[in-house]
């Protein structure tokens, strides 16, 4: 029996050195650190981070992009305080990953430049995460409205926010998604409660890099399918803002009623007038893109921008800027080399864009 029990117990020890040493290092290394999302329920029903809490961000194995920022007293990805009483109006600035923008130093963010720019006599607060779709930008208007009393608000909208705002095509635990209930569209709560391996992966430099930098669940993922354990998917389509190319008549019908039921429901969540309401909207940033103006995010984008006009709201469209920059800076590149969102370079051309629109130009002092 002792002879069994060493053998166990230096097995033991073989297995656990490793980790424990991978553990130490890791502890010195930009691993991601988690900002972890709070519960979503009836008691609150607004979906944020874990408050005043400092935030590593890093990407791939190798930390190809690292970023360190802040969640706020509400929540957000903000080195801002929220005050609720303050003479100079609030522009609430609602996204999802695009203002997030765990990859971009805040104050380089185009919300974090407008702040700056225009601190002496307005304020920018952002209310976004990753993922978010138009339902759920929805209730962050209401938030912005309702808790800070926002004046005007600029809205973020990217290529996976029209087909992800309906529960059919996203799985979204603290967000509102969309749902058919008697051939209509319903914006309905998601609640999210905080699993019990969240303990483990906040307290774990590993367990945060397997799952936060290598995405090792997804890598298990398609292991198991080429090993014929799992569900065998598709090949990737290609892609274009963000989204497949192909366009799939159903998902096209439903983005479109689900575009619908965001202007349906923005009257009432939003409670502004079309004039103060600014919506920004990714493109396909250069020219050689442009052939793509007939896939899904072609369509869906130039669907979007022709609901929006029709009922008075403001747009900016992002390829205005990207694509006359690209060409006088043939060399330019508005995302990262790893990653797609909006590097500091285009966050600059976006707050630029703002400031000089004449949607800012045209709100009261």
């Amino acid at each position: 029996m002792k002879a069994i029990t060493l053998r166990i117990l230096t097995l033991l020890l073989g297995l656990a050195l490793p980790l424990l040493l991978a553990e130490g290092l890791l502890h010195l290394l930009p691993v991601t650190s988690g900002t972890f999302a709070e519960p979503v329920n009836s008691v609150s029903p607004i979906f944020r981070f874990a408050r005043d809490r400092d935030f590593t961000w890093s990407r791939d194995w190798n930390f190809s992009i690292v970023n360190r920022g802040r969640t706020n007293n509400d929540g957000f990805v903000n080195d801002q305080p929220y005050v609720t009483e303050e003479r100079r109006p609030l522009i609430g600035v609602v996204g999802d990953s695009y203002v997030e923008a765990f990859m971009v130093p805040y104050p380089q963010t185009f919300h974090g430049r407008l702040a700056a720019d225009l601190a002496a006599r307005m304020r920018c607060y952002s209310f976004a995460a990753s993922g978010a779709p138009l339902s759920q930008l929805l209730v962050w208007m209401r938030h912005a409205r309702r808790t800070y009393g926002a004046a005007a608000l600029v809205v973020t909208v990217v290529g996976n926010d029209f087909d992800e705002s309906l529960a059919e095509f996203k799985s979204g635990p603290g967000f509102h998604l969309y749902i058919d209930e008697d051939a209509d569209l319903v914006l309905t709560r998601f609640d999210y409660a905080p699993g019990a391996i969240r303990g483990l992966v906040q307290a774990s430099a590993l367990a945060r890099y397997l799952l936060l930098n290598l995405h090792a669940d997804v890598t298990l993922s398609r292991l198991s399918e080429a090993l014929g354990i799992g569900t065998a998917q598709a090949a990737a389509p290609a892609f274009v803002g963000n989204v497949p190319t192909v366009v799939d008549e159903h998902r096209l019908h439903q983005s479109q009623r689900a575009v619908a039921a965001f202007f349906r429901d923005l009257p009432a969540y939003a409670d502004l007038p079309p004039e103060r309401i600014l919506f920004v909207i990714d493109g396909f940033r250069y020219a050689a893109n442009l052939s793509a103006r007939d896939s899904y995010f072609g369509l869906m984008r130039r669907h979007f921008m022709e609901q929006a006009r029709a009922r008075g709201y403001a747009l900016i469209d992002a390829d205005e800027q990207f694509i006359p920059y690209a060409a006088a800076h043939p060399a330019a590149r508005f995302e990262w080399p790893s990653d797609s969102h909006w590097n500091p370079l285009a966050h600059q051309l976006i707050a630029q864009a703002i400031l000089r629109s004449s949607w800012l130009a045209g709100l009261a002092p």
